[in-house]
């Protein structure tokens, strides 16, 4: 079964505009999260009505930040994707006449629902702001390292 994975591909792209001066085409978003420009324009649209982006027609226009990424939460871009189906498991058939499988059903579908609302809940938790602050950590720590690598040459 196919993962989606584009509340990951959204986030790192909404990463990588925060972080440009300049509108990014669809085309150089599409690069990023390794799928088409379509796809792009048509998951940015939902994104842009949502109010977290905004799009610039013509020479020098593309996509961009259009939110304060500290009150954004990976929640609220979740949301914005339409809440995409977060687990790939679930019940072999959804009305079995079996007892057995009914309660197997019920057993499955109480820990999939617990487990979706913790996850929701811990999204809801986590800004973009954070995201953010965290791969500033990682490039300076990434930075560091280099110089001591050449230093130890």
């Amino acid at each position: 079964m196919k993962r989606d994975s584009r509340l990951s591909a959204v986030l790192h792209a909404l990463l990588h505009m925060a972080e440009q001066k300049e509108p990014m085409t669809s085309e150089k978003l599409a690069e990023c999260m390794q799928t088409n420009s379509v796809v792009v324009r048509r998951t940015m649209a939902g994104l842009r009505k949502a109010g977290f982006v905004r799009s610039e027609k013509g020479h020098g226009g593309g996509w961009s930040i259009a939110c304060d990424l500290e009150a954004v939460t990976l929640r609220d871009i979740y949301n914005a994707l339409g809440e995409p189906v977060l687990f790939a498991i679930g019940n072999r058939a959804e009305t079995p006449e079996c007892l057995v499988e009914q309660a197997v059903n019920r057993a499955l579908s109480d820990a999939m629902l617990e487990a979706e609302a913790l996850l929701v809940d811990r999204l809801g938790s986590v800004s973009l702001a954070d995201l953010s602050a965290d791969f500033h950590r990682r490039m300076l720590l990434r930075k560091r390292n280099k110089r001591s690598s050449t230093r130890a040459l």
